[in-house]
């Protein structure tokens, strides 16, 4: 009989602890704040990829891009750029040597003009994170 009061403690006892597990895995991937998204690290345009830089020129000079979704509304889902109305952001494809299909890079740019920014931003892992582009430091 003791035997089984101390199995069910150790399941009671392992049940509290896999929730506070939980608990702090959700504090964890929380969205950042406006202030916290201010203090990421920034990206000098000379520092993307040639590929990056080619795709911020064609935004500057409103070229044609290549794949269909390059300039459409980005939705902000992941709340990690600052809080804006939707249709302020817009989505461009960074192209990755050796990929056939989009890859994870891109370049996000934000403002009333699509060809005058106010900001841009780079990520290479699909929007899991950002950098803010300066043209310089």
């Amino acid at each position: 009989m003791r035997v089984a009061q101390q199995a069910l403690a150790r399941r009671y006892w392992f049940a509290v602890l896999m929730g506070f597990i939980l608990l702090a895995c959700t504090f964890l991937v929380q969205a950042r704040s406006p202030q916290e998204v201010q203090l990421q690290t920034t990206l000098l345009v000379t520092d993307l990829p040639r590929e990056g830089q080619t795709t911020y020129q064609n935004i500057r000079k409103g070229s044609p891009f290549p794949f269909e979704k390059d300039g459409t509304v980005f939705g902000n889902r992941e709340r990690l750029l600052p809080r804006e109305e939707r249709g302020f952001y817009r989505e461009y494809t960074v192209r990755t040597p050796g990929v056939r299909h989009r890859g994870a890079r891109r370049i996000v740019c934000g403002g009333p003009v699509p060809t005058e920014p106010n900001a841009c931003y780079y990520t290479e892992d699909h929007y899991a994170s950002f950098r803010l582009i300066v043209d310089r430091p």
